[in-house]
């Protein structure tokens, strides 16, 4: 039972940064219907950002933090506005070879500022561990958890209960008709990939204390977000992070009573199968096409 809970606490830490990474996603995917391959390069810059603010200039936590998301999010809204708004006819699978090229493009350019090795910095703080159950829960832990959850409590109200969530949600029903409506779908899709890319950078945030941060390590962990995303249904919030718990979970539930080599594999075992039995994800809904 001890070692069953000591799984559990690494599979839901892991599955948070999971959620948040397929949070942003989610958040793209609904605004614009694209998907953004180059979400992982924004979990890496997130990351070593982190590192260079905080270890390396010495600011204080929560300036590092808040400058490491809103440089991220500067990012995004650069990729948005030279490569995505500036394609004159955007057809799905050249936005997503934009993405993709976006991708290799960052991974070079943190490759020369920050080189090959990989950094690491402290924890968030000093606190002894938590014991429960005879099994242990990391100080880091109780922080990734935490910040996940008010993360998504934020979502749901700048969705449910402010006008520019509404209007992004409206984008996401109809582009066409949110734009008769007098909203400005443009200024919407620049906000969407601001979030979406500070989802990523908070993601590689939460990471960095609890491994290596290196310029090619947001490849897989951008594979992993979406294949979290697509587990829990792509285009809603709370499947992305069903869909992140539950792929942390399992990951780490197959690493302790399996193979530690099935790590990766299992995101992608997983995604084959939610592919051939539901398509649309756990609480994703099922497409209705009228002809």
């Amino acid at each position: 039972m001890q070692e069953l809970l000591q799984y559990l606490f690494s599979g839901l830490t892991s599955g948070a940064i999971y959620a948040v990474i397929a949070l942003g996603f989610t958040m793209l995917y609904n605004a614009t219907g694209l998907i953004n391959f180059a979400q992982g390069e924004f979990v890496m810059l997130g990351a070593l950002s982190l590192v260079s603010l905080w270890k390396g200039f010495e600011l204080p936590l929560a300036v590092a933090f808040a400058g490491s998301v809103a440089g991220v999010a500067a990012v995004g809204i650069l990729m948005e506005r030279l490569a995505i708004g500036s394609v004159r006819k955007p057809h799905p699978i050249v936005l997503v070879i934009i993405t993709v090229g976006a991708s290799i493009l960052f991974r070079g350019v943190a490759m020369m500022i920050w080189g090959k090795d990989a950094h690491s910095v402290g924890t968030f703080s000093k606190h002894a561990p938590i014991e429960i159950g005879g099994a242990v829960l990391l100080p880091q832990s109780v922080w990734i958890l935490v910040i996940v959850l008010l993360v998504v409590a934020c979502l749901q109200f700048f969705y449910r209960k402010t006008l520019t969530g509404k209007a992004m949600e409206a984008c996401a029903i109809s582009k066409k008709a949110a734009a008769l409506l007098g909203i400005g779908t443009e200024r919407m899709t620049l906000l969407a990939f601001a979030v979406s890319a500070a989802m990523g950078a908070l993601g590689g945030i939460l990471i960095a204390p609890i491994t290596m941060s290196s310029y090619d390590m947001g490849t897989m962990l951008g594979l992993k977000g979406f294949c979290a995303a697509m587990l829990g249904g792509l285009g809603t919030s709370w499947g992305a992070v069903l869909g992140g718990l539950l792929l942390g979970v399992l990951e780490a539930l197959g690493v302790g009573f399996v193979s530690s080599s099935l790590k990766d594999a299992i995101a992608f075992l997983l995604l084959l199968l939610i592919l051939y039995m539901r398509p649309s994800g756990i609480l994703g809904k099922r497409a209705v096409h009228r002809f």
